[in-house]
């Protein structure tokens, strides 16, 4: 069949051998529709057949027009913080527990990546967060985040304290468990359970989050994706405070240290069915009610009106 998208690599949640067969119909659905595959190095051990390529996960996004990705919203973040600068897109199968960027079931998986072989999908272009930490953390290599970067206490039961600059303006100090910076795709994770809002994908902006406040006027901040965060930790509490990207990467602060967190440069391409609805996921990923009969034939008449 004619594609746009002539070669695929595949990335599969390491060391789960749950994914075997799902990985495995994926190759062979992806070689009968005439595609090359390849596929990275933990990942290639699930696959029978002979005809699949290997090789690193950077190697893989440079000879691939399109990587899917089995696994849950885990998998998708460890690899958009790997191949975000590549400029690859990603379309994610979802064997995790929520979904919220690996969308693809695996029960629809051949029709929907049929389809979208034959070029019917929808794209969109998630930011991701540049995380430095330091005495002087611009002169330092910036992890990478896509969910969050979380400043958190560590090793310790009590609160941490330290000051929040944002564009070089002092907002306060905070006594609390940390502070969450999340991008619109993270607001629906560690900051949503934090009490934070909703971002929509599209909005160019963040979210700062405190968690567990001591003094509950500390709410939630909405700023600016081109803002610049600083926090700086008393230096009395730099023993017990870390900072992690995307729960993934973890590491402590020295005394003197201090975080700087800015939109990073290159976004990650997501690919969707065709018909993704942000609002339908999110009442299906969270429970939300849906229309009552009376509601249903309201919204039906509006539409129409419209």
């Amino acid at each position: 069949m004619s594609t746009v998208f002539a070669k695929v690599g595949i990335v599969g949640k390491s060391n789960d051998t749950h994914l075997k067969p799902t990985i495995d119909a994926l190759a062979s659905h992806l070689l009968d529709q005439g595609v090359e595959v390849t596929a990275a190095v933990h990942t290639h051990e699930m696959i029978e057949t002979g005809a699949c390529l290997n090789c690193a996960l950077k190697e893989l996004a440079r000879n691939s027009d399109l990587i899917i990705v089995v696994g849950g919203d885990g998998t998708i973040l460890g690899a958009a913080r790997v191949l975000s600068t590549l400029n690859v897109p990603l379309l994610g199968v979802n064997m995790g527990r929520l979904g919220f960027l690996a969308d693809i079931s695996p029960k629809v998986m051949h029709k929907a990546v049929t389809q979208i072989l034959a070029g019917e999908f929808e794209e969109e272009h998630r930011f991701l967060l540049e995380a430095y930490v330091g005495t002087t953390p611009l002169n330092n290599k910036p992890e990478l985040a896509l969910n969050d970067v979380v400043i958190h206490k560590w090793n310790t039961p009590r609160v941490v304290e330290f000051e929040v600059h944002i564009d070089g303006n002092f907002v306060n100090i905070q006594h609390s468990d940390g502070l969450v910076i999340a991008t619109p795709t993270g607001s629906t994770a560690y900051a949503l359970s934090s009490g934070g809002p909703i971002l929509h994908p599209a909005l160019n902006a963040m979210v700062l989050v405190s968690i567990c406040p001591h003094t509950l006027s500390h709410r939630p901040i909405v700023v600016s994706a081109d803002s610049r965060v600083e926090v700086h930790v008393c230096r009395d509490k730099a023993p017990h405070v870390g900072i992690s990207c995307d729960g993934q990467n973890d590491r402590p602060v020295a005394p003197d240290e201090y975080l700087l967190v800015k939109r990073a440069p290159n976004p990650v391409r997501l690919l969707h069915p065709k018909g993704h609805d942000h609002y339908r996921l999110l009442r299906a990923k969270l429970g939300w009610g849906g229309n009552c009969s009376a509601e249903s034939q309201l919204a039906k008449s509006l539409h129409k009106t419209a």
